[in-house]
């Protein structure tokens, strides 16, 4: 079978892992790992709380678009049941006939 690790062009630099606890790192080159690290998770960070912001308005519209509509077939059904109790009552006083 083929290897399946990833050839690296030759030639190219490469950035690799270390361990700054087992690397023998300056204090200069630990300041500037810190420095880089935050930089990196200001910017993720920042991506990350707008997709929330979009996630909570998103979410938001949709709780009140179904409280909406729930108030609107609430309303719809009071109409219905006033009409079912006027045609009831129309029923009760109208003539009465054979067919009824």
């Amino acid at each position: 079978m083929a290897d399946k690790t990833p050839k690296e062009p030759v030639g190219t630099p490469v950035a690799t892992r270390i361990d700054p606890t087992k690397e023998d790192i300056s204090q200069g080159q630990l300041h500037f790992i810190r420095q880089v690290e935050l930089q990196q998770w200001k910017k993720k960070t920042q991506k990350l709380r707008t997709r929330n912001v979009v996630t909570g308005i998103a979410i938001g519209a949709l709780v009140m678009g179904i409280y909406g509509y729930t108030f609107y077939a609430v309303s719809q059904e009071r109409i219905m049941d006033e009409m079912d109790e006027e045609a009831k009552r129309a029923r009760l006083q109208g003539p009465k006939t054979g067919a009824n």
